[in-house]
């Protein structure tokens, strides 16, 4: 996944936020990483997936890439009807 406005300093990020959208048969992956202690350290990005496993798999690289544990992702699911019997 391709970063915009990447401003690394010193300090390593330290959270990723995450929303996963269904939207027409895909998947829109939209992050934000973030340095808890430098908040102007920051970057984004958004890509679309095939499946909802690839875009676990695009946070989860991320995640591994920076060195960001579980406790610090936020991940938000939208899926288009949750009632259709698709389970995650």
């Amino acid at each position: 996944m391709e970063l915009k406005n990447r401003t690394i300093g010193k300090h390593p990020f330290t959270r990723l936020y995450a929303k996963i959208r269904e939207e027409d048969g895909g998947f829109t992956v939209i992050v934000r990483l973030q340095n808890h202690l430098k908040q102007e350290e920051a970057a984004w990005g958004e890509e679309i997936a095939d499946s909802f496993e690839v875009a676990s798999l695009m946070i989860g690289s991320l995640a591994k890439e920076f060195s960001i544990p579980q406790e610090c992702i936020s991940i938000e699911i939208r899926m288009e009807n949750y009632r259709s019997g698709t389970q995650h």
